[in-house]
């Protein structure tokens, strides 16, 4: 009799949580920051002495949506905080691999940020205002990265990601420190947005 393949994976926490299937009651913050800070961005192609974490990404990019909407308050930048949340678990594919491997990784995507959001009292699925400016603080990102670490010229950037207003990257930076700094630094962020909600 043939057994089904293994769709669970075991948390530092204890918890299971099933990839299928996931529910709320199984997604713990430590968790996602741990795996967070573990997970290189751009495959890890980019310079410095550590690799440049998702965890790292998700508090530039809450910065920034905090610059393109600033009356959003802390529960929206929760969202912007947890906006790569699924990729504790599922890693960080550049978006080449992500169209190769079609609508799958969509859909697992999806019910993952489905239930973490629930776990950590946002809707199912975000308004769509909301979640058009996350996206844009994610482009502004991923330009910043692209030309300060991962080897872009700004012109190449710019036709990939579109080109960025400068007011809203003033004083940023791209910053390299160990995977254990970025997971205290994304587990504090967390904390003083989910006390001020």
């Amino acid at each position: 009799m043939a057994t089904q393949p293994r769709a669970w994976q075991r948390m530092l926490s204890g918890r299971r949580l099933d990839l299928l299937d996931p529910t709320p009651m199984d997604i713990e913050i430590e968790d996602i920051a741990h795996g967070l800070a573990f997970v290189a961005r751009w495959n890890g192609q980019t310079h410095g002495d550590y690799a440049y974490s998702v965890a790292e990404h998700s508090l530039l990019v809450e910065t920034l949506f905090a610059r393109i909407a600033p009356g959003s308050g802390p529960k929206w930048r929760l969202a912007a905080l947890l906006h790569d949340a699924p990729e504790y678990v599922i890693g960080d594919m550049i978006s080449p691999v992500k169209a190769a491997v079609g609508p799958d990784y969509g859909h697992l995507d999806a019910r993952l940020t489905a239930a973490i959001h629930i776990r950590f009292g946002l809707p199912a699925q975000l308004p769509a205002a909301i979640k058009k400016q996350i996206k844009r603080a994610d482009r502004i990102s991923a330009w910043m990265e692209a030309t300060r670490i991962a080897g872009f010229s700004d012109a190449e950037a710019n036709r990939f990601f579109g080109r960025p207003n400068p007011a809203l990257m003033e004083g940023l930076d791209i910053l390299l420190r160990p995977p254990v700094e970025t997971r205290k630094a994304y587990t504090e962020r967390y904390l003083a947005l989910i006390s001020a909600l």
